[in-house]
């Protein structure tokens, strides 16, 4: 109960409403009757004196005289006698049917006899010239009535005595009617007060109920429940109140969501670039030292004197060659670097596709040492013919030459290499194909970071600065391309998408 604000609104207005009718009933059964002889005794008084003052009016006029008595007693339901100042019988009602009962006869005699009994107390009354109400009992036959009685007095001389007298007994029936008419009542007003205390309870506290519900998935911080009230009351105005705060705490627990996100983005890729910058910087490192200490040495010993003729010779070469590495390795230091500073913007036009690969291999074949071609490798194509596509058209042939480099480089002896295109609606897919040895799957999606080579010796012999893969990714993403590799049977497979004009 002390959780559920329904019941104990139902409980405390039903117990408020039962207690005030059954308090309201039980008062009118304890003091109805006592206030309504009261009240009949005070009016009867007040009847009769106004009574006394017409009847010393018209105390001449016989009819006139008939007719207010007539008119008193059916007013008031009461009966008139009227004494003589020394208690003999002046007027008495006529009517047959009330002089045939004995039982109001004999008591209207009872009342005479009480006060002329004793003529001193009878005359001592009459000189006081008040109106005198009080209760009769009949004990012989058991009449319950109201007796007021009051002296005339003609130029100060007592001259008649008025007695009206009015029975209780039909207030007496109508108090116990309507006792038993209050069972009914109360039990009628108990189910109504029920009914009715369990419709305002309801009214009362389903909007609370669901204010609270609101608030409670507020507390959760979920912001999706509404309070829908066309109230214009408080309950109302809270309702629209709790649904603006909601709004609000939604938009800024987003903002701050948000803002937090990009703060924890901006730490990680915080952390990354100097994860990057360490690995960069030893990477570079390591790459440098190798040539750096070749040129010292061999530049040591051209120095030294210790070589002369064909021996110069060499050495001057592997002198040039590390140049030439260390050259290369710095062109694509800075060219990934002004690709991943964000600013690189790349030309983006109609090419002939098929040309391009074409003429790239053709370029390669041309160039490949005669160790190469002593490995037997062959290039085998599959290209469509009249194949226009949107692309930096230099960007793309340094994508290719990069992946077809790569894959003589990893040929295996008189295998083979596959270019092809693939239509696919709107785009068209490249793929190069290698027959020699997989990349282990844990590491295919690492060989597109800086510096990073399956061949953890990092084997010079198989050339390269580490960096064409990393410069690669950056200008298909500047082309919004989908790249890949991925393991094949025969060997490993890169692949990317142009779209077509």
């Amino acid at each position: 109960m002390k959780k559920n604000i329904t019941l104990k609104l139902f409980i405390v207005t039903a117990v408020f409403f039962i207690s005030f009718i059954s308090i309201q009933l039980l008062f009118q059964s304890l003091f109805f009757q006592k206030f309504y002889i009261s009240r009949k005794t005070n009016n009867l008084k007040t009847q009769l004196e106004k009574f006394e003052k017409d009847y010393i009016r018209n105390i001449r006029r016989g009819k006139e005289t008939l007719r207010i008595i007539q008119d008193f007693e059916e007013t008031n339901n009461a009966k008139i006698v009227i004494l003589e100042s020394n208690g003999l019988l002046n007027y008495i009602t006529d009517f047959k049917n009330e002089l045939n009962d004995s039982a109001k006869i004999n008591v209207i005699k009872s009342i005479i006899n009480q006060w002329t009994s004793n003529p001193d107390a009878f005359i001592e009354m009459q000189k006081k010239d008040e109106t005198i109400t009080y209760r009769f009992d009949s004990k012989f036959y058991n009449i319950k009535n109201i007796v007021s009685v009051c002296p005339v007095l003609v130029n100060n001389i007592p001259a008649k005595v008025i007695f009206a007298l009015t029975s209780l007994q039909p207030v007496d029936e109508a108090a116990n009617v309507m006792k038993e008419f209050y069972i009914y009542i109360y039990i009628a007003a108990v189910g109504l007060i029920l009914i009715l205390s369990f419709v305002y309870s309801g009214m009362i506290s389903k909007p609370l109920v669901d204010l609270n519900k609101t608030a409670s998935k507020m507390a959760r911080f979920d912001f999706t429940e509404k309070c829908y009230s066309d109230r214009e009351d408080e309950i109302g105005n809270l309702a629209r109140t709790l649904n603006f705060l909601s709004e609000n705490l939604h938009s800024a627990l987003t903002s701050l969501t948000a803002s937090n996100k990009k703060l924890k983005q901006d730490i990680e890729k915080e952390k990354e670039l100097e994860k990057m910058r360490k690995e960069f910087v030893a990477s570079v490192s390591h790459e440098l030292k190798t040539p750096i200490s070749l040129i010292e040495g061999y530049a040591e010993g051209i120095k030294d004197g210790i070589v002369q003729g064909e021996d110069m010779e060499y050495y001057l070469e592997v002198i040039i060659d590390e140049s030439h590495k260390m050259g290369r390795l710095v062109s694509d230091m800075l060219e990934l670097s002004r690709l991943e500073s964000g600013n690189f913007k790349i030309n983006i036009k109609e090419f002939a596709l098929d040309n391009t690969i074409s003429e790239i291999i053709r370029r390669l074949n041309g160039v490949r040492s005669q160790k190469d071609e002593e490995k037997g490798v062959k290039i085998i194509t599959n290209i469509e013919s009249d194949l226009v596509v949107l692309g930096d058209e230099v960007r793309i042939e340094e994508v290719i030459t990069n992946f077809l480099t790569n894959a003589l480089r990893h040929t295996k002896d008189n295998r083979r290499i596959f270019v092809r295109t693939i239509l696919r609606e709107d785009k068209v897919l490249i793929e190069i194909e290698n027959e020699g040895n997989q990349i282990p799957e844990d590491e295919i999606s690492k060989i597109w970071d800086r510096f990073y080579k399956v061949d953890k010796s990092r084997n010079r012999s198989l050339g390269g600065t580490g960096l064409g893969l990393a410069i690669v990714k950056n200008i298909l993403q500047l082309h919004k391309s989908e790249y890949g590799a991925e393991n094949t049977e025969n060997g490993v497979k890169f692949y990317f998408t142009l779209e077509l004009r």
